[in-house]
């Protein structure tokens, strides 16, 4: 196990050394960068269900030590794939956006064109729209938010003045008739409040789903 251990760490260094090429490759040369880095981190993950397993037969008194050690490497190489995905997703982002600026530089108009007008006030009124709805979601979440921490201090509220309910009843010797409707009423209380906690939700959920 300890040979497969040196191995794979050493791996892990030395995709962590290519991460910083992907930043200054060019173009051409990026997504062979990338796909090294993949082949590097799968290879990685291969060796770790091995590892795994051989852990796992290590003596007693070794196990647990080896059993970390396996998964601190786990660890660094799940941050490696994510730094990995984050970077390309980046760099299609930016791929994108290149792609769109050429086109519009490419692109030809007359002065009889009807189809010069670039969209832009469109795309502008689009975005603040987007805006609006984001800052409308976020102000409903704080709204909804405030409500349940209304209802849940309600209840516990309740439950305080029935307990004091029950204890001046106890005091003063009232009948088993009218302690039982107390109780009665207690318990249909906490059916309003958790009914009003769930249209609430359901509320919320609904204006998000149409927002969204």
């Amino acid at each position: 196990m300890e040979g497969l251990y040196q191995q794979t760490n050493k791996q892990v260094h030395e995709v962590q050394s290519y991460m910083g090429h992907l930043e200054t490759s060019d173009k051409e040369s990026v997504h062979l960068v990338e796909n090294e880095i993949q082949a590097r981190i799968d290879n990685i993950f291969s060796n770790l269900e091995r590892l795994e397993i051989l852990s796992s037969k290590e003596p007693p008194n070794k196990r647990q030590s080896a059993k970390l050690r396996v998964d601190q490497l786990k660890y660094d190489v799940q941050h490696l794939q994510t730094a990995l995905r984050n970077f390309q997703h980046r760099r299609y982002l930016r791929e994108q956006q290149e792609r769109q600026r050429e086109e519009l530089l490419a692109r030809t108009f007359t002065t009889n064109d009807s189809d010069t007008t670039i969209p832009i006030d469109e795309t502008l009124q689009f975005n603040e729209s987007l805006q609006s709805a984001h800052r409308g979601m976020d102000e409903l979440i704080g709204s909804g938010t405030n409500i349940l921490a209304g209802l849940r201090d309600q209840r516990v509220t309740l439950k305080g003045t029935h307990k004091k309910i029950l204890d001046v009843a106890n005091m003063l010797g009232l009948s088993n008739t009218v302690m039982r409707l107390i109780e009665k009423r207690a318990f249909q209380d906490k059916f309003l409040m958790l009914g009003g906690m769930a249209v609430t939700c359901l509320i919320m959920f609904l204006v998000v789903q149409y927002l969204t």
